[in-house]
């Protein structure tokens, strides 16, 4: 039985992708691109939209309807979430973040990836941490969309929540899916969020078998990934929202403060998802940094 517990990563010396194939036995372009459903709209330079806990690709929809004009955009789904292929969650692998760092890595490998931009969103910014850090030449540009390096509090850090709120909230989800997934949308929106924001992300949410999410939720919450941050050398963008109840405005200056060469926009929205609730302050935001 898998006993999960608060875990900081250490993070390892950079490598290139060549290096990082030969550590495992690498998958086919076809079983890479089945596993994570792998989706491929637009042409130019490439974006890889890397999606947070629980969400699928529909979450970027907005944002992909105007940037494909100029953009090749790469989406996917994580192991356990959407369609992705169910078949291929490994409970090993995916008790930490580096795991779903590995699957962003293999879609950049059989795609043959170069000077891409890797966009991550919440926890997904973590996993675009972990994915830029160790084989960087995929890789020229990095965008952390409400991201959280850990989203307990420790000693000289406020990432937000005590342990205990997140034991109870995890608890719930184990007991009471419906009422999770509601206060999930709460947390992510804010209160004054309008009904039809509400209803668009409970569609964006994946609905796979709980045992994933349960794990997929207790590494999203109880990691600590602040010993990864500093190795991210690329150019960086951190946005975040001027309200968020997941990942609060201290943690933005916290990753601008450990991130090389990390600059921050702080748009003027409430919740989690600001492709979703300001689509077009987060592509105003992207557009400059990418330029």
């Amino acid at each position: 039985m898998l006993s999960f517990t608060s875990v900081t990563f250490t993070f390892p010396a950079a490598i290139t992708p060549s290096t990082y194939t030969s550590l495992t036995t690498p998958l086919t372009k076809e079983q890479v691109l089945q596993r994570n459903h792998v989706r491929i709209v637009g042409q130019g330079m490439p974006l890889v939209l890397c999606n947070g806990f629980g969400y699928t690709q529909r979450l970027w929809q907005t944002l992909v309807t105007v940037l494909a004009h100029n953009y090749q955009i790469i989406l996917f789904d994580h192991v356990g979430t959407g369609l992705a292929d169910l078949s291929t969650h490994d409970a090993a692998k995916y008790a930490h973040l580096m795991g779903y760092a590995q699957d962003v890595l293999d879609i950049c490998r059989v795609l043959d990836l170069q000077q891409a931009v890797l966009v991550g969103h919440s926890v997904g910014a973590m996993m675009a941490v972990l994915a830029a850090s160790r084989a960087p030449s995929h890789f020229t540009k990095v965008v952390l969309l409400t991201p959280s390096p850990c989203y307990l509090n420790e000693p000289g850090y406020y990432g937000g929540y005590e342990r205990a709120e997140l034991e109870q909230l995890l608890a719930l989800m184990q007991t009471d899916e419906r009422g999770w997934t509601t206060l999930l949308v709460d947390l992510l929106l804010g209160p004054l969020a309008p009904v039809s924001l509400a209803e668009e992300v409970h569609q964006c949410l994946s609905t796979t078998a709980s045992l994933m999410a349960r794990q997929f939720a207790r590494v999203t919450f109880l990691s600590d990934h602040r010993a990864a941050v500093p190795s991210l050398r690329l150019p960086t963008l951190v946005v975040q929202s001027q309200e968020d109840f997941i990942a609060p405005a201290q943690v933005g200056d916290y990753l601008v403060a450990h991130i090389p060469q990390a600059q921050l926009v702080t748009l003027p929205t409430a919740g989690h998802c600001p492709q979703l609730s300001a689509p077009l302050e987060t592509l105003a935001a992207l557009r400059t940094f990418l330029v």
